[in-house]
């Protein structure tokens, strides 16, 4: 006989001011005061906050000369996204110990459907009490847990428990839960979607739910309505859709002053080729098309693609390929605020290549020898000569 299925079967796990946390985590020094993660720069942003930054009204996103204005004794520390990355592989492995069906929406958050692990571990509520706990205990880091029928439920949950706490919304409970909520908690429903709703005199979620159909569609249009009505009942019908690999990866930098120099903008075209190729090696996968972004001081952007002969994974390769691109744009003194790189179509590490005869491989034995050497002694261990500060 087939057991049946628990009526709030989906957890929802958020790991608190992650970024901060982490770094508390590696300075003790740290724990217990107001710590920002992110830029310092003229265009630095707060990529997180620690709860006792937060008391300030700082939060994600801010731009960080404004945070520091509303608490100048906080610590900033720029942001470390191999180590972030480090603990989030711990974090899906502690995940899968309990459940194959794990869907990760970031480094630090992710839906499991624990419907079929109860045998094993008990009921859902219990499965997140555990994961709780061993997050704290085996990463020494603080989570939140929503546990609900569906995602939407258990999402809302999560926010509602932090920080590190648990909120287990039963089936019989949702409409009374939902009811009293203000219509930006729903799903999707940003600063304009809630100011158009908002002008109508719908302000909770109540008021969404008791418009009549024809009515959210005159205000928000089909699509948007539809999704409303359903969130704002409780209904969500999607499944938790289990990992898969990375289809791309992307990382860029925003100047703190424009920059019209060809030669600064190759140097950190470097640096960023860099990144990519460690986080290509990291995920044991390599790319055959790539990606240049430049925005410009007046914000317009453009980008520029190139699909390799055979698939990489190492930076020199990644860096004369992705510099071509640049040159063709022929930039001259033109200012240049942002400048990105992606790759895309990633294929395993080894897959497709083929031996050339002529072939050098003393550039990919170098990368990966540095690989080791920073997993062993921090990221500062090995660099390129190209990329030491001018100090």
């Amino acid at each position: 006989m087939t057991p049946s299925r628990p009526a709030e079967p989906i957890l929802h796990v958020d790991m608190d001011a992650f970024y901060a946390s982490v770094e508390a985590l590696r300075d003790p020094a740290l724990a217990g005061r107001p710590v920002l993660v992110g830029g310092l720069g003229g265009r630095g942003v707060v990529a997180s906050a620690s709860y006792e930054a937060r008391v300030y009204g700082i939060h994600s996103a801010m731009p960080m000369a404004r945070a520091l204005r509303l608490c100048p004794q906080a610590v900033v520390v720029s942001p470390d996204f191999a180590a972030y990355q480090d603990v989030s592989q711990r974090l899906r492995e502690l995940f899968l110990s309990v459940t194959p069906l794990v869907e990760p929406l970031s480094l630090d958050e992710a839906f499991l459907d624990v419907g079929g692990s109860e045998r094993l571990f008990g009921p859902p509520e219990v499965i997140g009490a555990l994961l709780r706990d061993r997050i704290r205990g085996e990463l020494g880091l603080p989570a939140s847990v929503g546990v609900a029928p569906n995602k939407h439920l258990a999402k809302l949950c999560s926010g509602k428990a932090k920080p590190e706490g648990l909120l287990h919304l039963r089936a019989g409970e949702v409409a009374a839960f939902l009811g009293r909520l203000p219509i930006r908690d729903l799903w999707g429903v940003g600063e304009q979607t809630a100011a158009r709703l908002e002008r109508f005199g719908l302000r909770t979620v109540a008021d969404v739910a008791g418009t009549a159909g024809p009515t959210l569609v005159r205000i928000v249009g089909h699509a948007a309505a539809a999704q409303l009505a359903s969130l704002a009942v409780g209904e969500d019908r999607r499944p938790v859709v289990p990992y898969e690999p990375a289809k791309g990866m992307s990382t860029e930098e925003t100047f703190d002053r424009d920059v019209d120099d060809p030669a600064v903008l190759r140097r950190e075209l470097l640096r960023l080729a860099e990144t990519i190729a460690r986080r290509l090696r990291r995920g044991e996968v390599a790319a055959r098309t790539l990606t240049l972004k430049i925005r410009y001081a007046n914000f317009a952007t453009v980008t520029r693609s190139r699909t390799l002969a055979l698939p990489t994974d190492h930076a020199t390769e990644l860096h004369a390929e992705s510099a071509a691109l640049l040159d063709a744009l022929r930039l001259e003194r033109v200012r240049v605020r942002l400048l990105g790189l992606g790759v895309a179509n990633l294929v395993p590490a080894g897959a497709a290549r083929q031996l050339r005869l002529l072939d050098d491989d003393r550039w990919q034995q170098v990368e990966r020898a540095a690989d080791v050497a920073r997993n062993r002694f921090g990221d500062a261990a090995v660099t390129r000569a190209a990329l030491l500060d001018d100090g």
